[in-house]
């Protein structure tokens, strides 16, 4: 099964994709970050998202989506602007005939470390490690992608 991994941003989205093989292995297909221009409009970062995720979906042939839920924003504007690229990201994945399952950041840190409250290093080193990787992915959204990922593939295996 071929999983997208999404770390949703208007900014820098994240997008890790892996592959989970039928003898439990886990595989890296490709990682990285979709990013869009601080001084554009909304609706130009908006379609960049779309075409780029679009293009990075008709590449790759994912079988299912995952993407981080959000949690709680101090900042109102930019828990707006994520649930913006949250719901292009949503769209595109259903209009891709994607079934997509959601996960909060605790169950993602749950699934990759074993406890929820695991900070960003546990997580990224243990990213590296679970994908036998020689270092940890980089930028920052991109491992959390891929985090997204494979919690997904742990979800999955104990079902």
């Amino acid at each position: 099964m071929r999983i997208l991994g999404i770390d949703p941003g208007t900014g820098r989205l994240g997008f890790g994709i892996i592959d989970y093989r039928a003898d439990g292995r886990l595989e890296l297909v490709d990682g990285g970050v979709i990013t869009t221009p601080a001084n554009s409009d909304e609706a130009s970062r908006l379609l960049t998202i779309n075409n780029e995720l679009e293009e990075i979906i008709r590449t790759h042939k994912p079988h299912v989506m995952a993407v981080e839920k959000l949690f709680f924003m101090r900042n109102v504007t930019t828990a707006m602007s994520v649930s913006q690229a949250r719901g292009v990201v949503l769209l595109l994945g259903k209009q891709n005939g994607l079934d997509i399952f959601e996960y909060t950041p605790l169950q993602i840190k749950q699934a990759v470390t074993g406890y929820g409250k695991a900070d960003k290093n546990q997580v990224q080193e243990m990213v590296k490690v679970i994908l036998k990787l020689k270092s940890i992915p980089k930028p920052d959204d991109c491992a959390d992608a891929l985090a997204c990922a494979i919690a997904h593939s742990m979800t999955t295996r104990f079902a």
